[in-house]
C-alpha cells in the first residue's frame, strides 16, 4: 500500500488521481503563505520503495486515469529518477492517462528543456505552479525567490517542452495598497506565459506560516469580499489569453467562476458587475465553508 510522510497535498482536479509521494516536502519551502510542508525536509524517496507501492495499488486496485507525483516539488529530483519511475507508472498502467506535479519556479529554472520534454513523453505532461502574483512587491513580500520577468522566463521553458501548465493567483496578496497593481500585474504575468489553465485563491493566514504570525499582530491587510470581487475583476478584464481555461473553485474563494478566455471573458465580467453593483445578494461563499 501507499506509505506517506506527513499530509498529502494535491490540486483540486487531482482529487480522482492516485497520489503517489515521489519526494517528501518543497525544496524552497519559504514562502509566506504556506503551511504545507514546514513540519517536513525535502528528499527524494527510493525508487524502489515506489515501486513496491505501485506494485501493491495495481494488486488491490482497478487502474488509476491519473498519477499525480507529491510532494510539493517533485520536479527537482533528478530526471534519471523521474524518468524511471515514469517507464514503471506507465508500464504498470499502460493506458494512464496522464502523470502531472506540482512545479516550484526554483526546479523550473534548473530542470533542462531536454529534461522536461524526456518526461513528457513519458507521461508526465502537466505541472502546477503557483505564480501567487506578478507585482514584484508581492513576490519578495510572499518570498517567492523570483521577480516577474524570472517566473514568465522559467514557466516559458516548461512550454518549449511542450508542457500543459496550471497557474495559481493568490487574490488578496497586495492588501488594498497594491491591490490594482497586483491584479494587473498578475494580469501581465499570465497573459505571457499563457497558459492551459489558470485559477485564483484567496490568500488565507494558517498557523504556521510567517503570514500568520504577522496576522496575529495585525500586520495583514485583508481585503473584503466585495474588494475581493473588484480585484478579481481587474484581472479578469486585463488577462489577454487563448485557449486558457480559468477557475476560481479552490475553496478559499468567495465567489466560484469558471470558463474559458477569451471565449468568456465578457461574461465572466458580467458576472462580476453585478456582484459588485449589488453585494448584498452575491452568493458569496460563507466563511464556515472557505478552507484551504
Amino acid at each position: 500500500m501507499l506509505n506517506y510522510e506527513g499530509a498529502v497535498f494535491r490540486p483540486p482536479s487531482e482529487a480522482n488521481s492516485l497520489i503517489l509521494q515521489a519526494t517528501i516536502g518543497c525544496s524552497w519551502n519559504r514562502c509566506t503563505f504556506c503551511a504545507m510542508y514546514r513540519d517536513k525536509k525535502f528528499k527524494v524517496r527510493k525508487i524502489d520503495e515506489l515501486k513496491a507501492e505501485i506494485d501493491s495499488v495495481a494488486s488491490n486496485f482497478s487502474a488509476p486515469r491519473k498519477v499525480f507525483l507529491a510532494d510539493g516539488d517533485a520536479l527537482m529530483a533528478k530526471a534519471s529518477f523521474l524518468a524511471e519511475l515514469c517507464d514503471y507508472i506507465n508500464a504498470t498502467w499502460p493506458d494512464l492517462h496522464r502523470i502531472s506535479c506540482y512545479a516550484s519556479p526554483q526546479a523550473l529554472a534548473v530542470r533542462k528543456v531536454d529534461d522536461m520534454a524526456m518526461l513528457r513523453s513519458k507521461g508526465l505532461t502537466q505541472y502546477y505552479l503557483g505564480i501567487e502574483s506578478g507585482n514584484d512587491q508581492v513576490l519578495s513580500d510572499l518570498d517567492k525567490g523570483v521577480d516577474g520577468a524570472e517566473m514568465i522566463r522559467v514557466a516559458l521553458r516548461a512550454h518549449e517542452a511542450g508542457v500543459k501548465l496550471s497557474t495559481m493567483i493568490l487574490l488578496g496578496a497586495g492588501g488594498h495598497a497594491l491591490s490594482q497593481q497586483h491584479a494587473i500585474d498578475s494580469a501581465r504575468i499570465v497573459s505571457a506565459i499563457n497558459p492551459r489553465f489558470v485559477s485564483t485563491l484567496v490568500m488565507t493566514p494558517t498557523e504556521n506560516t510567517p503570514l500568520y504570525d504577522a496576522d496575529m499582530r495585525g500586520e495583514v491587510d485583508h481585503l473584503t469580499p466585495i474588494e475581493l470581487a473588484a480585484e478579481l475583476r481587474q484581472f479578469i478584464e486585463n488577462l489577454d489569453v487563448d485557449g486558457c481555461i480559468f477557475r476560481s473553485n479552490h475553496a478559499s474563494n468567495y465567489l466560484t467562476l469558471a470558463g474559458t478566455l477569451p471565449k468568456d471573458q465578457n461574461d465572466l465580467l458580467e458576472v462580476l458587475d453585478h456582484v459588485l453593483a449589488d453585494p448584498q445578494n452575491a452568493e458569496f461563499r460563507p466563511e464556515w465553508m472557505r478552507g484551504l
